[in-house]
């Protein structure tokens, strides 16, 4: 497929930026600031997903062998299950918005620090 742009420039004239070499990027791994910005990752990540696997399961597992509990009507034709499983699709995007706020609170700032101290050594 043809573009109607200009051929690439010949030559040595390479414009694309410095990027950091293989020992620069151990060297940032093995910091203690990313050390501390994974641990603030993992302390939030973990404990969430745990809790929602378990909270799944228990959906699951209540709709598998609870049939009873979960067929009970609570108003007109809303039953358990249904409650659960909207329950479902709100913790889903209860966690996402809490991982974003904290994200943008608590991991972004690091992550950038890291990232402009990686960049000024270039």
């Amino acid at each position: 497929m043809a573009s109607d742009g200009p051929p690439p420039p010949q030559g040595d004239s390479d414009n694309s930026p410095a990027q950091p070499t293989t020992a620069q990027f151990v060297e940032v791994q093995e910091s203690a600031e990313f050390g501390e910005l994974r641990r603030t990752y993992r302390s939030f990540a973990f404990p969430l997903t745990i809790a929602f696997i378990a909270w799944y399961l228990l959906y699951v597992l209540l709709s598998n062998y609870a049939g009873g509990f979960m067929g009970t009507k609570l108003f007109g034709n809303i039953n358990v299950a249904f409650v659960f499983g909207l329950g479902q699709f709100l913790t889903t995007f209860l966690i996402a918005w809490f991982y974003a706020k904290f994200a943008s609170q608590k991991l972004d700032p690091k992550g950038a620090a890291i990232k402009s101290r990686m960049e000024a050594d270039l």
